[in-house]
């Protein structure tokens, strides 16, 4: 069977590897595939020296990501990672493998816990949530490797469904340091750290639906603010016979 390729090996002019990961990590999950993940191997090894290696990719298989993670962990040359677009899922799990994470200004990088699909009845959904832990698990254990943060911390971050930046993935210790000069980015570029949480945008919005909605009962609640009657005797013909008191 055919697997598309989502990596691609090319040698510099001074002969550094490069490998880019650009796209989805293989749709057609490795978790019963034993050529890909063999292929991927044979490639990184068949040269030697340091790896760079490009990211841009929406994630994908955790199985695939997590063989690519080992096998980089394992490879003795220095990697050196440089995330140009997003690293998001499975595609930051990758990137923790690098010996440095260097991020361009307008890249991001996306944490968040696993999904799965599951058929059956009520003992295979909890099959799958145990499943779902444990891959949650082994995640947080490369980015506790890397970030040195707690594994409650880590665990927050995924559940909040979190957006980094490349100060606030600096900052939290997911990458090293900025692309430079020398890849087309200007150094000591101001850039503001920004981190975007799905959940906790969630309930904002929430909370002020709710505010909205005991304001408005508060207001139904009120009485109603009785209007002044008219006066019982009209102003202007007092104001007349004033006028005849006066002469």
């Amino acid at each position: 069977m055919n697997r598309q390729k989502f990596w691609n090996w090319v040698r510099n002019e001074d002969g550094t590897r490069i490998l880019t990961i650009d796209g989805v990590i293989a749709e057609e999950s490795w978790f019963d595939d034993d050529v890909t993940p063999k292929l991927f191997r044979e490639q990184l090894n068949a040269g030697q020296g340091d790896v760079v290696i490009y990211v841009n990719s929406p994630g994908g298989d955790c199985v695939a990501a997590s063989q690519i993670y080992t096998m980089l962990m394992e490879y003795k040359g220095r990697v050196t990672v440089k995330i140009d677009g997003i690293a998001a899922s499975a595609a930051s799990v990758i990137a923790m493998a690098g010996t440095e994470v260097l991020m361009a200004p307008t890249s991001l990088m996306f944490v968040h816990n696993p999904l799965t699909v599951a058929i059956g009845d009520t003992e295979e959904m909890q099959k799958a949530i145990a499943m779902l832990d444990e891959v949650k698990e082994s995640i947080i254990s490369s980015y506790e490797l890397k970030t040195g943060m707690s594994r409650l911390k880590i665990s927050n971050l995924m559940d909040a469904e979190t957006w980094m930046n490349a100060i606030k993935a600096i900052e939290l210790g997911f990458a090293d340091g900025i692309l430079t000069r020398e890849t087309g980015v200007p150094d000591g570029m101001a850039i503001n750290s920004y981190q975007f949480s799905r959940r906790a945008v969630t309930n904002s919005l929430l909370n002020k639906l709710g505010h909205m909605q005991a304001a408005k009962q508060s207001a139904a609640e009120k009485p109603p603010i009785e209007t002044p009657a008219e006066p019982k005797y009209p102003a202007e013909p007092l104001l007349q016979r004033l006028n005849l008191l006066k002469k």
